[in-house]
């Protein structure tokens, strides 16, 4: 599963990654029924943004990914915000059948993984995590909306083409956001023996300022890509140029949080309807 992110580009995602709103928090939390007593794995964590508002949920929540400088800002980020019920592991997707031993006979509530699923064998992947699921504990992908730069406006398109000609490359990959990855997962965990495969979504706007776009661009370049540190401030400068004079760009942000079930336990109803809006899968 390894993306190559490291150094610097690690230092930007801690940084300028999008988090979680609150009512992503308790979308997990009402579908796999989360308690102080339980057990998250975050896999494919990055640097926290969503194993540390889940630590204030459960338990406990183990951290994994396979970057140490990715795991190296998450421990700092957990420290200053006293969250000591993490525990931070190197590994990969590949890693998760050893987890048994470090569970020491526990068993997961829920393992979640945020916009990290496209770099994993998510066939496989499913597989190995059902036996360390408890009944009525399950599995959640998440997608925090689509890149600044794949985006339906004007600035987005603008930031797409400066990108597009500074890198000589188009850019297409979705980072596992788009419809049809979301409904090839969905169908891969039913393969697997999840149920109650179901999607919500929460939507959000963000007004993000010039060097926050910037800095969400560099969080996502490969270390061997990343301009220079001296060339940094004439590539912000140039993206500003190609956005124009705004100081502030909005973006409309669907978060997806496509969940699957343990078999054990019978689903949880329907909420009211005041709710995120949920759509079981087609």
């Amino acid at each position: 599963m390894s993306s190559g992110f490291s150094g610097d580009v690690a230092r930007y995602y801690a940084e300028f990654r999008r988090g979680y709103p609150p009512e992503v928090i308790e979308v997990l939390a009402e579908t796999f029924e989360l308690g102080t007593a339980d057990t998250v794995l975050d896999l494919g964590c990055g640097t926290g943004q969503l194993a540390l508002p889940l630590a204030g949920r459960v338990g406990s929540v183990i951290g994994m990914d396979p970057e140490p400088d990715m795991l190296g800002h998450a421990r700092d980020a957990a420290a200053r915000q006293d969250s000591g019920n993490v525990t931070w592991v190197l590994g990969a997707d590949t890693d998760v059948p050893a987890l048994g031993t470090l569970l020491g006979g526990r068993a997961l509530a829920a393992a979640v993984i945020g916009q990290a699923l496209h770099w994993m064998r998510h066939g496989t992947l499913f597989g190995a995590l059902l036996p360390l699921l408890r009944p009525g504990g399950g599995v959640a992908v998440l997608a925090n909306g689509s890149p600044a730069w794949l985006q339906d406006s004007a600035w987005s398109r603008a930031l797409r083409g400066f990108l597009e000609e500074h890198f000589g490359t188009e850019l297409k990959d979705t980072c596992g956001t788009a419809a049809q990855d979301r409904l090839r997962y969905a169908r891969a965990l039913e393969a697997a023996g999840f149920e109650d495969v179901r999607t919500r979504y929460v939507s959000y706007d963000a007004e993000p300022a010039l060097a926050e776009v910037v800095g969400g661009v560099l969080s996502a370049v490969p270390e061997d890509l990343l301009p220079p540190p001296a060339a940094r401030p004439g590539f912000a400068a140039r993206i500003g140029e190609a956005l124009g004079p705004c100081e502030r760009f909005t973006e409309h942000v669907t978060v997806s949080v496509l969940t699957a079930r343990a078999p054990g336990l019978t689903a949880r109803a329907p909420g009211n309807g005041t709710g995120p809006r949920s759509r079981p899968l087609p």
